[in-house]
């Protein structure tokens, strides 16, 4: 997956099984609108918390915006516009 800055987050093959895992991303308040639309947009189940009990909401932590949503392949995706910790 090709992300902003010539990132990339790079997934492989593996034998076995794998955890679920949880991957945060900051970006930028226009980000977070440009990516919260298609998210809407696309009916991906999305929620305010890790736990998945405030469905079709966003949360507030730390003064900024944040919205989980689910991979494919059940991992947990995150988008917020502010650090942990940083209100």
């Amino acid at each position: 997956m090709e992300l902003g800055n010539g990132v990339s987050l790079d997934l492989h093959e593996k034998d076995g099984e794998i955890p679920h895992e949880h991957y945060a991303f900051l970006v930028g308040e226009a980000e977070f609108d440009e990516i919260f639309a298609r998210i809407v947009a696309r009916k991906v189940p999305h929620w305010a918390d890790p736990g998945k009990r405030r469905s079709k909401q966003i949360n507030h932590d730390d003064g900024g915006r944040g919205v989980y949503f689910g991979h494919p392949e059940g991992y947990l995706l995150e988008i917020i516009t502010k650090p942990y910790g940083s209100s």
